[in-house]
């Protein structure tokens, strides 16, 4: 028979052939299948390894053409064509939900990996919620209203077909915010010919939207993180009388570094002032803004402003007292002395010399706010660096929790106070922690979160799919 290794490696190599190229799907898998070793030695009678193959595997993928106008500066109109993707990935626990994403970067294997992790991320929110992912290859920085507004119609007469409350409920992601799930949702009215305010979520207060769903995910990732400051107790490398300090001052006068501008980490950023923390850095595509100091309240509002009404870069703030920008550089690759590290641009930002510098920098928690923003060579090597390692699946789930609320929201009729939904989503975030710490010390390895929050998702998948017979012959 062989050995657990070996069929770790055939079930790698039997996924790789059926999806051939697709990198960023095969990392997702692998983080998870080799971080999941130790309840694969502990199965006994329950086949997880042979059953992982079967939740690894798309219930369906559905690709269509995507086509919009392109404007040019002499008037001229140009018809572009792109690929739009939905992959409804696993159904076990509820209707398929997940985002849309439009970006250049999007392809087949990265909604895929999206798609993965949402399987497990949704799982740990103890909702009744599958997991899926979408979107499409469009850039949408410098184009106009016009232009978005038809690429979301067209993209919308793809997908609607195949999506509804009971069904799939997409969302946001990079490239799609209210705006744009305002122009989705507006045709696929159209379209069905009578309004269904549950079939996406994100949308705006004005048409059935949740309060606090732009905020969620930040808000979450940081409760996520202020629960582990307050109940995490398997330090290995922190000090024992700074750790002993943690549980009581929190998030006071920590220093954390956040990565990404968008609502993430513009978010993030705002909680963690308000907690107390100190806010040394932000980024976006172009550069990185820092501050020794720390950001003020008032330099958080600018970087709102700035992204959020006039859409610039960073840069345009250089000059501000106390920040110090750097061109072209990611936060990973600047000395700034940091106790916290939060995350929140895009997958695979943090990379073994980005990990190694915030180690050197004193780093000694990392909460991931974006979806797989560390490669798996970096997460090998920050478990043996820093103390507490939360990843995105846990980590930055606040976002689709809120998504689920405001569908609770829709299907009841009700409309929740911004007080109520903020209790709820500290409810969540509180119990994804517990539970991932709870997992992870059942198998004596009280210290790997990475583990806790990956055995606690797949095992809830795992029951499910056993009792509905998808895993029997």
């Amino acid at each position: 028979m062989a050995s657990l290794d070996e069929r770790i490696k055939n079930i790698k190599s039997d996924l790789e052939s059926r999806h051939p190229g697709q990198i960023e799907f095969m990392q997702a898998v692998e983080e998870v299948l080799v971080s999941l070793k130790p309840l694969f030695e502990s199965s006994g009678e329950e086949d997880y390894l042979g059953s992982f193959s079967v939740i690894a595997e798309p219930e369906r993928v559905i690709k269509f053409r995507v086509q919009y106008p392109e404007f040019g500066k002499n008037g001229k109109v140009e018809l572009k064509t792109t690929t739009g993707y939905r992959v409804q990935f696993n159904s076990a626990l509820g209707p398929y939900k997940g985002g849309l994403r439009f970006h250049p970067t999007v392809s087949e294997s990265i909604i895929k990996f999206l798609g993965f992790e949402q399987i497990f991320k949704n799982a740990l929110t103890n909702l009744p919620i599958g997991g899926g992912k979408g979107g499409c290859v469009f850039d949408p920085k410098g184009k106009s209203e016009s232009e978005i507004r038809m690429l979301c119609e067209n993209f919308m007469k793809g997908l609607y077909r195949h999506i509804g409350p009971n069904l799939d409920v997409p969302a946001g992601d990079i490239g799609v915010g209210g705006r744009e799930i305002g122009y989705l949702y507006g045709e696929y009215v159209r379209l069905r010919g009578q309004p269904d305010q549950g079939v996406l979520t994100g949308k705006s207060i004005d048409f059935g939207g949740s309060l606090l769903r732009p905020e969620a995910t930040g808000y979450g990732l940081v409760y996520i993180t202020l629960q582990a400051l307050k109940n995490f107790s398997s330090y290995r490398y922190l000090p024992k009388d700074k750790a002993e300090k943690v549980s009581k001052k929190l998030f006071k006068g920590l220093r954390v570094v956040i990565s990404g501008s968008g609502n993430v980490a513009q978010f993030a950023a705002e909680k963690v002032l308000e907690l107390g923390g100190i806010v040394c850095s932000l980024s976006d595509s172009a550069g990185s803004l820092v501050s020794e100091a720390g950001f003020t309240r008032a330099q958080i509002d600018k970087v709102f402003e700035l992204k959020n009404v006039k859409r610039g870069r960073l840069s345009e703030l250089s000059n501000e007292s106390g920040l110090a920008y750097h061109a072209g550089k990611a936060v990973w690759d600047i000395k700034i002395k940091c106790d916290v590290a939060l995350p929140c641009a895009t997958q695979n930002e943090i990379k073994i010399d980005g990990a190694q510098n915030l180690a050197s920098n004193g780093c000694w928690c990392v909460s991931e706010g974006a979806n797989m923003p560390t490669t798996n060579e970096a997460v090998d090597f920050l478990k043996t660096k820093v103390d507490i390692y939360i990843p995105a699946k846990a980590a930055n789930a606040g976002g689709v929790a809120t998504s689920a609320l405001e569908m609770a929201q829709n299907s009841a009729r009700l409309f929740w106070t911004s007080e109520e939904v903020d209790e709820k989503l500290k409810g969540i975030m509180n119990n994804i922690f517990d539970t991932a710490y709870s997992v992870a010390k059942q198998f004596n390895r009280p210290w790997d979160l990475q583990f806790g929050a990956n055995a606690a998702g797949f095992l809830k998948v795992y029951k499910a799919y056993k009792q509905m017979g998808y895993l029997k012959f």
